[in-house]
């Protein structure tokens, strides 16, 4: 259902957030509020007092990012569907002689 929506409130380090979310993703949501929470209080635990709250914000979303990108580039597969399709092609030649 397209208004199948769930209104939580999410701690997103230290702000409280409320939100409307498919229902099939509230999971979803908690986890990532959980994991800005976690990777912000580590980096304050880490710079507080040697860098600003902003700077520690952003080195967070960095760090995350970072990691996101990196999760995605595991997950491509378009380099394993070329050298598939060049490999498919090569055996059906090798049939067809």
């Amino acid at each position: 259902m397209a208004d199948d929506k769930l209104h939580i409130r999410l701690h997103v380090y230290d702000a409280e957030l409320s939100v409307n979310v498919p229902r099939e993703d509230e999971e979803f949501y908690r986890s990532a509020a959980k994991l800005i929470t976690d990777t912000v209080n580590t980096y304050a635990t880490l710079f507080k007092g040697k860098k600003s709250d902003k700077d520690i914000a952003y080195m967070a979303m960095l760090d995350i990012a970072l990691r996101y990108k990196k999760e995605g580039m595991r997950n491509d597969t378009a380099p394993f569907n070329d050298i598939l399709g060049k490999l498919t092609s090569e055996i059906e030649d090798a049939l067809k002689k």
